[in-house]
């Protein structure tokens, strides 16, 4: 299917499933992470070919996450654009790297392992007494956080995806000394500069679909402002529960999807 074919098919209820998926997708990514759970089976329920609907996915979700980010970045304080800008020059490295790997590889060999991880990520969200709104002492340099998480996980988002966010999310709390709160909103900028790039290089090979992508981001990025209007008043009692529930999601779906059965 071509984006003119998908036009001329496009209809009311694939119109309102993509558009109810990108709302409901990026309200819930602009808290917590997880909203593919809902953009791609609903790209590919709409029609989208699945060798096109990672491609497609990263078109829509740009648009949630610079907004998502945007709107965090106007909270006076909240952000360093230094910081910002740092780690978004290693996350997009990561990305590229990961993206341009993906092409050629299979992801099969991180199915069994990324639910495992998220499993035990969504546990330490809900058990550890560090998810709270108040910074603490870095247990890293934080120019050395963004460096080293950019890298990996930009790499990983790239390369595979779900539950970017959850690890922001852990490492920037747990190694950089934040809030909840100011690392959501990090990881919002850090989803943003890993998305931009992997689309490039997705539109650059040709499997990525613009009319589905372009419809579906106009409810992403409504979402996507109401997500984090809610958690900036939220604060970590809204981010905390949505964050282990979300990372807990995406780790059982994983399991459902792609872990074989006998």
């Amino acid at each position: 299917m071509t984006d003119a074919d998908f036009l001329a098919a496009l209809g009311t209820w694939r119109t309102a499933l993509i558009l109810g998926a990108g709302l409901a997708a990026g309200c819930i990514d602009a808290i917590a992470g997880g909203g593919g759970l809902l953009t791609i089976p609903a790209l590919l329920a709409a029609g989208v070919p699945p060798e096109a609907v990672l491609g497609t996915s990263k078109l829509q979700s740009t648009f949630g996450a610079g907004l998502a980010a945007w709107r965090f970045g106007r909270e006076p304080g909240l952000l360093d654009r230094r910081r910002l800008a740092a780690g978004a020059c290693w996350t997009m490295a990561g990305a590229a790297a990961g993206t341009l790997v993906v092409t050629r590889l299979s992801a099969a060999a991180l199915t069994r392992l990324i639910p495992l991880l998220l499993a035990a990520v969504a546990v330490y969200v809900w058990v550890s007494p560090r998810f709270h709104d108040e910074d603490r002492p870095p247990r890293l340099a934080p120019p050395r956080v963004f460096a080293l998480l950019g890298l990996a996980i930009g790499f990983y988002d790239g390369f595979f995806g779900p539950g970017t966010g959850s690890f922001w999310a852990v490492g920037l709390v747990s190694l950089a000394g934040y809030g909840l709160t100011r690392a959501t909103g990090y990881t919002k900028a850090m989803n943003f500069a890993s998305n931009v790039i992997s689309l490039a290089l997705f539109l650059s090979i040709g499997t990525v679909l613009v009319v589905p992508g372009l419809t579906m981001a106009v409810g992403q990025a409504a979402g996507a402002w109401v997500g984090a209007r809610l958690a900036l008043r939220g604060g970590a009692r809204l981010i905390r529960p949505l964050l282990g529930a979300m990372s807990l999601g995406v780790a059982l779906t994983l399991v459902w999807r792609f872990w074989p059965r006998r």
